[in-house]
């Protein structure tokens, strides 16, 4: 049985994902992309960067996530235990 995941409303991506159909795969299914314009665009296409700060803020999480060890190595046995452990570190 598949669990339905629902469709995001929007992307946060770096500019290194700024392409012209990319952009345009998403925007038919729905999901605005909020990505910033690459430095040889021709016609930049600024996003909204209030809703793109959040972006780095998530990359922040990671990289703080990925200097725990226990974490980055995944020495838990179980993947309750590991969860456990992820969630006790992010709350941190």
């Amino acid at each position: 049985m598949q669990i339905p995941v629902a469709t995001p409303k929007a992307l946060l991506a770096d500019s290194g994902y700024d392409g012209d159909r990319f952009r345009e795969s998403l925007l038919i299914r729905g999901i605005l992309p909020i990505i910033p314009p690459r430095s040889n665009r021709k016609v930049p296409k600024h996003p909204d960067y209030r809703r793109y700060r959040d972006r780095s803020r998530v990359e922040r999480i990671f990289g703080k996530l990925k200097k725990q060890r226990r974490i980055a190595t995944r020495y838990d046995k179980t993947v309750l235990s590991f969860e456990s452990f992820l969630n006790l570190a992010a709350a941190k």
